[in-house]
């Protein structure tokens, strides 16, 4: 049976809290174009021609008059939604709840749509033309489904200087990652950076650190396993945390890993991650994109 062609799915289901409104359609040049429109150019450059956006059903309208009407002339586009109730059976929303489930919930909801190796990135973050190929190179060669992939990149590449952001913190050992400690207070500290789990104490991380961006490369065996683990999530978590707590892939990537289910090889990425995490942040990603137009990275109109 012939291999399928990989899909690109793409979170963007979660609003912008810190920044305000749906950061995913922000303009980032003159032209017009939104972060996501240079994710989308590098990845069929890289080969990939399936896309599922993973959205809010509230937001469908606009996604698809913003994004996804047109890239139909470039990629086969599907749809998910990512929706509170869908809950395994037994369990229902909590009361006053409103947060999504988060990312291990939006992944686990393209099943049924989603028939193929996978990779998946946020739509609000920009990788780099180096990191769509590599993933898609991973995708198209590999014969393993309890083989995945994840695109490692330099601490120092991924942190803004407008506060702090969160990070999945990697043990990687011979390419193949060990484990992720997620930190969700990281702050730039020159060539380095540091963090706090307080708010008051702070430990040194070097910049060299490898950390991930949610570039993923899965089989379609992480769906099943995305699903299995939900219901232990929720009898762990809805009863101290009901409105906000969060079923994160990298948590179930752990898990898998720790269990022997699964191995998970780190693909080396030196890009510079931009991403509008703050209303600050904005100036300096128009200012990446035009210097890489500069240098001719990029064309003015990217689909040309």
């Amino acid at each position: 049976m012939t291999k399928k062609e990989p899909i690109l799915v793409i979170m963007a289901a979660g609003m912008g809290s810190r920044f305000g409104g749906l950061k995913q359609i922000q303009p980032v040049d003159q032209e017009g174009h939104i972060i996501i429109d240079f994710s989308l150019f590098d990845a069929w450059r890289a080969g990939f021609r399936r896309l599922v956006f993973i959205i809010k059903k509230e937001h469908e309208e606009l996604f698809r008059r913003t994004v996804g009407d047109r890239m139909e002339q470039w990629f086969e586009v599907n749809y998910v939604f990512q929706e509170l109730a869908r809950l395994p059976e037994g369990y229902r929303v909590p009361e006053g709840r409103e947060k999504p489930w988060g990312t291990g919930h939006a992944i686990a909801c393209c099943q049924g749509v989603v028939d193929a190796p996978f990779a998946v990135i946020n739509a609000d973050d920009f990788y780099g033309a180096s990191a769509f190929a590599e993933i898609y190179r991973f995708l198209k060669e590999s014969e393993d489904e309890s083989q995945y992939a994840m695109v490692g990149y330099r601490l120092r590449n991924t942190v803004t200087e407008n506060g702090s952001v969160a990070r999945g913190v990697c043990q990687v050992e011979e390419g193949i990652l060990k484990g992720i400690t997620e930190l969700t207070e990281i702050y730039k500290d020159g060539e380095n950076a540091r963090y706090t789990l307080d708010g008051t104490h702070f430990e040194g991380l070097s910049g060299d650190r490898v950390v991930s961006m949610n570039l993923w490369g899965f089989s379609e065996k992480i769906l099943e396993e995305l699903w299995a683990g939900f219901p232990r999530f929720l009898d762990e978590n809805l009863p101290v945390n009901p409105k906000k707590c969060e079923y994160f892939l990298p948590t179930v990537v752990n898990r898998q890993i720790e269990e022997g289910k699964v191995t998970v090889r780190v693909l080396p990425c030196e890009e510079v991650w931009y991403g509008v995490t703050y209303h600050d942040d904005l100036q300096t990603v128009m200012d990446a994109i035009q210097e890489m137009k500069d240098r001719g990275i990029y064309k003015e109109e990217l689909w040309g």
